[in-house]
Formats: structure tokens, C-alpha cells, sequence
């Protein structure tokens, strides 16, 4: 009963935890709040995208050729009679893909080389820095573009070929934090009462370096979107007939953009909205996160105190 009453008490406060960040987010940061609204909507039109569109995502014929924007054709129609709002919803399903998947592959290989190389150090982290310094020496864009030349064009090549690249980027952040959080006094502590590098990486430095991870993930979802559309837009990208933000941008878009200017208008308004809530919610939140100093191995995870091969009522040693 005292197990049960404390876990309620526990998933109360971390329920009004949850609430009070929301409602200081309204209250302090507008247009954080305006961003937060923005990225849920991406979110359900991505995901439900099936069944918001009102017409297929390549259904040619749907209505006339060049159809203005009207009350059947909320945003007008393209060359071959498509509807533009329908393809604009699949669009923001590749967008959504590409910005999540990719933006967590991305944090999940910085944690990883950035975390070991901060940690170990030594010639392992100079060896792994050199190839970062080299990796970050090429454009970035030529670099994908050469890449997806190779492999082929298509929704997972781009999204893997992002995550890679961003993810090498950005483990200099990763990098740093560790090292910084390496010097505190309680993993000396931990070291000393016998905990293994693997728990001291797991149960002492990852939970303290969440925050910059969060803020990563949060700014590489904006930037991956853009870099998608930048890759479709040239051809390396999405192929067609996929509705890639990027491609409709281009292609029978730039052909007919004076005759309809709508086909580039629309597309080019939601890429915009889109990177800009993302970023607006992305920068305002991350004041909100902040990293959980915690004590004895273990007991952020298991809250247990039993996980290092010595007990801690043992005498830690000395560190001077």
C-alpha cells in the first residue's frame, strides 16, 4: 500500500510537473506557445494525413488543370488537375518522417560518439576528432548530394544520409557536455565505490547531459525539413511522384508559376510555417529543460543503490 500510495504521489507531481511548464510556456513565451500549436498540427496532419486529404495524393483528374484556389479547391489545382491541398498534406507526411526519424537517429549516434570520446579521451578522442574535423570540412550539401548520387534517391536514403550527417555534426556538443559533467565530484565518487564505466555513462552522465540532447533534437527537425526540401527541390531528393514539399516547389511548379502562381505560393508558405513553429517551440522550451544532478549509481533509473560492486555504506576513498 505505501509502494502504491508513493508511485500515485509520484506520477501526480510529475503530472503538475508537466502543466506548470505548459502554463509558464503561455504565459512567458507566446510564441512559443503560437510554435507548440504549429508542430502538433504537423504532427496530426503527418500522421493522419490518409484521411485529412480530401483527394488521393496523385489522383490526377480530381478537378480542372490550373484551377484557382475555390471552395472545392481550397488551394487551386496543378497541371494535371491534382489537388494541391491534398498533396501539400502528403508533403507534410514525408516532412514529418524526415524531421523525427532523422532528428532521432541524428541525436542517438552524436550521444554515441560524443559520450565515449568525452569520456575516455585520451588518443581514442583525438583519432575520433580528426575524422569529425575532416567530415565537417565538406560542404554539407554537396556531401549529401554525392552521397544520394550513389546510393539513389528515395524517402529512407535521405533520411538515413541526414541523420548521419547531422548526428557527426553535432557530437561536438555531446562531446563537451560529457566532459563537463566528468569533472563533478560524484563520479569520482561513483569510481570509487566501484561502479563500471557502463553504468557511470548510463546512470550518471547521459541523464545529466539531457538537456543539450533535447535541444539538438529539438533544432535538427527544422533543419533536416529544410535540408529534405533543399535535396527535392534540386532532384536529389524524394522522387517523383511522392509530394515532397521540395518538388513541388520545382519542376511543372516553375513551369506554370506565372500562368498559376499558387502551385509555388501554398508549398512555399507551409515550408516556412512549419521550419518557423518548430524553431519558435524548439527555442522557447528548452529553458524549460534542465539536467537532474543525481547521487548514487543507479538511482535516477532503479532507484536503487545496490547496482555498484561495493555497497555505498562503504568509506569512499580519497580523490585528492
Amino acid at each position: 500500500m505505501a509502494d502504491n500510495s508513493s508511485e500515485s504521489k509520484a506520477e501526480r507531481k510529475r503530472h503538475s510537473l508537466f502543466v506548470d511548464t505548459f502554463l509558464r510556456l503561455v504565459k512567458e513565451k507566446p510564441l512559443g506557445t503560437v510554435g507548440l500549436v504549429i508542430t502538433v498540427i504537423l504532427l496530426v496532419v503527418g500522421i493522419f494525413a490518409k484521411f485529412i486529404a480530401p483527394y488521393g495524393m496523385n489522383e490526377v483528374g480530381a478537378g480542372p488543370n490550373l484551377a484557382h484556389p475555390s471552395i472545392h479547391f481550397w488551394l487551386g489545382t496543378d497541371n494535371l488537375g491534382r489537388d494541391l491541398l491534398s498533396r501539400i498534406i502528403y508533403g507534410a507526411q514525408i516532412s514529418v518522417i524526415v524531421g523525427l526519424v532523422g532528428s532521432a537517429l541524428s541525436v542517438v549516434l552524436s550521444t554515441i560518439i560524443g559520450i565515449l570520446c568525452g569520456y575516455i579521451g585520451g588518443a581514442f578522442d583525438m583519432i575520433i576528432q580528426r575524422i569529425v574535423d575532416a567530415w565537417m570540412c565538406i560542404p554539407g550539401l554537396i556531401l549529401m548530394m554525392l552521397i544520394v548520387s550513389i546510393v539513389g534517391p528515395g524517402l529512407w536514403t535521405i533520411v538515413v544520409v541526414l541523420g548521419i550527417s547531422s548526428g557527426i555534426n553535432g557530437s561536438r556538443i555531446v562531446r563537451s557536455a560529457t566532459m563537463s559533467v566528468k569533472e563533478n565530484v560524484y563520479l569520482q565518487a561513483a569510481k570509487g565505490i566501484g561502479c563500471s564505466p557502463i553504468e557511470i555513462l548510463i546512470k550518471h552522465i547521459l541523464p545529466n547531459i539531457t538537456a543539450p540532447l533535447i535541444v539538438m533534437f529539438s533544432t535538427m527537425v527544422p533543419n533536416l525539413i529544410i535540408q529534405e526540401a533543399s535535396l527535392s527541390f534540386l532532384g536529389f531528393g524524394v522522387p517523383p511522384p511522392a509530394p515532397s514539399w521540395g518538388t513541388l516547389l520545382t519542376g511543372d511548379a516553375r513551369r506554370f508559376m506565372f500562368q498559376a502562381p499558387w502551385l509555388i505560393l501554398w508549398p512555399g508558405i507551409a515550408l516556412s510555417v512549419v521550419v518557423y513553429g518548430v524553431n519558435m517551440f524548439g527555442g522557447r522550451a528548452q529553458r524549460y529543460t534542465r539536467p537532474e544532478i543525481k547521487g548514487w549509481c543507479g538511482t535516477l533509473w532503479n532507484k536503487s543503490e545496490t547496482h555498484c560492486k561495493k555497497s555505498p555504506k562503504e568509506p569512499v576513498k580519497s580523490f585528492r
